[in-house]
């Protein structure tokens, strides 16, 4: 299987090279060409194995450059007792007759990101090895939180790579900022960025397309590559864990073979719903895929409306890792729903660029309201729904998980559809633990705290465990200090890089 360009401009390109490059040259996704097929016999064969032996078939539909000793390799180098507290890796909870919640966090950094970034490096050093590649791979990520902690865990002294994550300094928990800072290894560096996620991601962006600069890196045997989602490495292993708890609904007797699942998603950049498209299209038996979203709600009105406008306020909430306003793999969505008509994506990607919106028309949109849901939750619902869920069924979740429970009640709501429906939970609720404090802890224990104070707080009342990667995080020294303004980000990979 090849991997083309979602603009058209690149194709005939190896699993092993689309993970390398990260994006395409035209500054388009990599997407497969074709997507493979799950049959019933396989699905009945994959009930029966456990999460990695999953992992292995399914990424193996997809590499057909690796071998099964590689893949093999990739996967129990990710997902073992050492990097997740939960021999299962992806456990569901049960927290009502038609209702499951898929925890994602069972990782080192407690974020759903942990499910990709911990196989990605495997990837990419096998990817290496096997094209031969001889120069030093340099990991640039953006981050609205989540990826950049996973990716600095995952990728820390990894032979032949390094790793440049750009935060927005004020864009972030406290715990989130807290796990970058103190990130050891020999070839992380970290910096805040003076503005929003959609600034940083921007300005990623943006030294990926530089030719001149990137010319400058190969006279250094240095060469840029991504591990944000617009990586096909990094969305590949994240199709895994919606057939695994397919996989689990059938073998604990919750559905029989061919029922449909419904399956919410709390999301900004559309990655990790995308993922579960993919699944879909694999043969994964899905009712209703239901985007959630925050105030930033570009997502849900360009579900409802087929227009996708960046044009408006963007607003800081308290499920940060979803404060987005440009989704980066919508575009992979709109590719395969067009049967990978490229100038129309590459069209509809200049105008976003050049005006901050575009238009799909009706054919499409109709295809996308096929699939997809989308309704969005306020801070005060948020905050509202961690309470809720925790006096009805005495279970803690995080706000961005909260953001999916509560717009899954807006589809009921609406629709009146009961199917069962699998709730992407994507963060421990000590990673934004001032919030979930003040949805769950009286008052008095809220008084004079700082967010750090509150988490242990917040364990004591609530007696569920702190995680081990969070305790004592404010003891832990600050390795990683650099500040730099949206402009000057370039300049700041120079000077990490000794370029200057």
């Amino acid at each position: 299987m090849d991997y083309i360009s979602s603009r058209g401009q690149a194709s005939g390109i190896s699993a092993a090279e689309a993970i390398i490059k990260g994006i395409a040259p035209d500054g388009g996704l990599f997407v497969p060409e074709y997507i493979p097929r799950l049959t019933e016999d396989i699905f009945s064969v994959m009930e029966g194995w456990n999460y990695q032996e999953r992992a292995r078939h399914i990424l193996a539909c997809y590499l057909l450059d690796f071998t099964e000793s590689e893949i093999k390799q990739c996967v129990e180098g990710a997902y073992n007792s050492k990097n997740f507290n939960d021999e299962r890796i992806a456990p569901l909870v049960k927290l009502g007759d038609n209702k499951y919640i898929l925890e994602l966090w069972h990782g080192p950094t407690c974020a759903f990101k942990d499910m990709a970034l911990q196989i990605l490096p495997h990837l990419m050093s096998t990817s290496m090895n096997k094209t031969g590649e001889s120069s030093e791979i340099v990991i640039l990520v953006a981050t609205s939180g989540d990826t950049g902690k996973a990716a600095l865990e995952g990728f820390s002294d990894v032979p032949g790579t390094r790793i440049i994550v750009f935060y927005p300094e004020q864009g972030v928990s406290e715990v989130q900022k807290r796990q970058m800072m103190i990130q050891e290894g020999n070839n992380v560096y970290v910096a805040g960025v003076r503005g929003n996620f959609d600034d940083a991601q921007t300005g990623v962006k943006s030294i990926f397309s530089q030719e001149d600069y990137n010319q400058l890196l190969q006279q250094k045997q240095m060469r840029l590559s991504s591990a944000n989602s617009i990586n096909w490495g990094r969305l590949l292993p994240q199709i895994v864990y919606y057939i695994s708890a397919y996989l689990d609904l059938r073998q604990g007797g919750s559905i029989k073979p061919g029922d449909k699942i419904n399956i919410v998603v709390p999301t900004g950049n559309f990655g990790n719903i995308l993922a579960a498209y993919y699944a879909g299209q694999m043969g994964l038996p899905v009712g209703k895929l239901i985007c959630a979203a925050n105030s930033n709600n570009v997502l849900t009105d360009f579900i409802k409306k087929g227009i996708y406008d960046r044009n408006r306020p963007f607003e800081k909430t308290i499920s940060p890792s979803m404060d987005i306003l440009i989704s980066s793999n919508l575009e992979r969505l709109l590719f395969e729903i067009t049967d990978h008509d490229a100038g129309k994506v590459k069209a509809w990607m200049e105008e976003l660029r050049s005006r901050g919106n575009y238009d799909v028309g009706p054919a499409v949109y109709q295809q996308v309201v096929d699939y997809f849901w989308s309704d969005y939750c306020s801070d005060e619902e948020t905050i509202a729904t961690i309470r809720k869920t925790w006096q009805e069924d005495h279970y803690l979740i995080d706000t961005h998980t909260a953001v999916a429970v509560n717009v899954y009640e807006k589809y009921l709501k609406s629709t009146g559809d009961h199917t069962l429906s699998v709730i992407a939970s994507t963060a421990s609720p000590f990673k934004f633990g001032s919030s979930v404090a003040q949805a769950v802890l009286p008052p008095e224990m809220m008084a004079g705290g700082n967010e750090f104070e509150l988490l242990y707080r917040l364990e004591e009342f609530t007696g569920v465990r702190m995680p081990a990667a969070i305790r004592g995080l404010e003891n832990r020294p600050i390795l990683h200090k650099t500040i730099c303004q949206v402009e000057d980000m370039q300049n700041t990979v120079s000077q990490f890089l000794n370029l200057e």
